[in-house]
């Protein structure tokens, strides 16, 4: 488990009015109305201050269950969503090595670092990333470790993993990215153009891949090369 994510004497991270903890745990039972079953998931929702990812303009909005701009043309996804992707990788038993694509807000990436050992993500905007990693440092989270790369291409030092999580939309899932899956390992990618996508679970049983639909889901599109 992170540490220091159970000390919520510090205001700015409990909150206040709209980003109480009362709020945030308001969240997690409307997802739980809404199927998220996983305590791991819930208890990682109730814990992470969603609201300090993002600007103080829309703090206040952070525990609705909409995903909500963070600059730079991308969002931080809608909480039941990041909800239901971790649920998906914790189905099939306990998250040792994770590798995330996409670090955005590194809302993720923290939600996943409550329930897994060690987080290595990656974000192909470095002005997001290093903002990612100051908000982290801020929180005490210490196990999610960072890269400035195109996300297709993965991060093989690290390589294999127990499990991928892919926040943005490629029109296929990249080759590099199975590679990286350890066998019995499992990725939750979303996967289509800009109009209709669906959030997939791959799993690899040896040399062969399975894929399982979840549901439609709607991201940002998958973009080459790192800036």
């Amino acid at each position: 488990m992170a540490d220091g994510m159970k000390d919520h004497s510090n205001l700015r991270h409990s909150g206040i009015g709209m980003t109480s903890l009362r709020t945030r745990r308001r969240l997690v039972q409307r997802l739980r109305d809404q199927g998220i079953h996983d305590e791991r998931v819930l208890d990682a929702i109730e814990q992470v201050p969603r609201h300090i990812f993002l600007d103080e303009a829309l703090a206040s909005r952070a525990y609705e269950d909409t995903s909500l701009p963070i600059g730079y043309n991308q969002t931080i996804s809608q909480p039941y969503v990041v909800a239901k992707m971790t649920e998906a990788l914790l189905a099939q038993g306990p998250l040792g090595k994770v590798l995330e694509i996409g670090t955005g807000s590194g809302y993720q990436a923290a939600v996943a670092a409550v329930v897994a050992r060690e987080v290595y993500t990656v974000e192909r905007i470095r002005p997001l990333m290093n903002r990612a990693m100051s908000t982290l440092f801020e929180l005490r989270i210490r196990n999610v470790h960072f890269r400035h790369a195109d996300g297709g291409d993965g991060w093989p030092a690290h390589a294999p993993y127990d499990a991928i999580l892919v926040t943005a939309a490629p029109a296929d899932i990249p080759e590099a990215l199975l590679a990286q899956l350890a066998p019995g390992g499992r990725m939750v990618i979303p996967v289509g153009n800009e109009r209709t996508q669906e959030l997939l679970r791959i799993t690899r049983n040896d040399s062969e891949f399975s894929r399982e639909h979840i549901e439609l889901v709607t991201f940002v599109p998958m973009i080459p090369g790192a800036t």
